[in-house]
């Protein structure tokens, strides 16, 4: 079964930076894998993810922000956060699935999927203003 687990969450000032990391273990095959975060009361939302072909997809709040990377030697997963906003508060998460098939895309129908069977357990970034 796969194992996510993540790092370098903390608590920082208004436009200060942070790197999360997402260590990956036990995935086999193409993969979709992403970033997600949660603030209390609200739905989990989708940040920054990569479908199987590559593709690197950001949500319109953090774009330009935020930078996804992936070192596929060391399965490690990464988000170079800057400019950080108190809106950007919330726990993150990493999560990973490739749904059983050879290809996969994090969007569907326009909407972030959500349903990765593998997440981590997350890591908590606080940004004050």
């Amino acid at each position: 079964e796969a194992q996510l687990m993540e790092s370098g969450g903390g608590s920082v000032q208004a436009g200060g930076s942070l790197n999360l990391s997402c260590t990956v273990s036990r995935i086999l095959g193409s993969n979709c894998m992403g970033w997600f975060r949660r603030t209390p009361g609200k739905a989990r939302e989708g940040v920054a993810a990569i479908d199987s072909d590559g593709t690197i997809i950001y949500a319109g709040s953090v774009k330009g922000r935020f930078t996804f990377s992936r070192d596929n030697a060391k399965k490690i997963l990464y988000l170079q956060m800057n400019n950080l906003k108190p809106e950007d508060t919330a726990m993150y998460y990493c999560a990973a699935d490739f749904w059983g098939a050879s290809t996969c895309h994090v969007m569907a129908g326009g909407s972030w999927r959500t349903d990765f069977g593998f997440w981590g357990q997350g890591t908590q970034v606080t940004v004050s203003s």
